[in-house]
């Protein structure tokens, strides 16, 4: 009979070694979940980022391009170089293809534009472009 005993008393510490140990451990001890995002947007809708005054959206719907009238914009294009610009009117682009660093004066720091992103630079803003990969865009200048 003791020896029984002694076995009975042998696996509850076993089980609470094997189930309640990890069990307290996975519920206290847990990364803490992400905030949710609460968005009226759709998942389709790309979201647009704001970098130091740019509004940047990647891959923008078709139907938003087509509204904007793209693909009647005049084009512009240049290869891997790096210059400052000023823009003296707002404008908006549509990089076809290419890669370019913008560095904006008076900021630290830089973002990057690329193949499929719909920029709006405003009008006054003092730049530095780094085109890493020759640039093919569409560009519309605010009247």
């Amino acid at each position: 009979m003791f020896q029984v005993l002694s076995k009975q008393f042998l696996v509850l510490p076993l089980i609470l070694v094997v189930i309640v140990v990890p069990l307290y451990i996975s519920f206290n001890f847990r990364e803490p979940k992400p905030a949710e995002i609460s968005s009226s947007q759709s998942e389709e809708t790309p979201m647009a980022t704001n970098a130091f005054g740019v509004k940047v959206e990647n891959n923008p719907a078709q139907s938003k391009l087509t509204e904007l009238g793209v693909t009647a914009w005049p084009k512009w294009s240049c290869g891997p170089s790096k210059f400052p610009w000023s823009f003296t009117a707002t404008e908006t682009m549509y990089l076809l293809e290419g890669k370019v660093i913008v560095q904006v004066d008076g900021h630290e720091g830089s973002f990057t534009i690329g193949a499929g992103d719909l920029a709006v630079f405003p009008k006054g803003m003092k730049v530095t472009w780094d085109v890493l990969e020759a640039v093919n865009k569409h560009y519309s200048l605010e009247k």
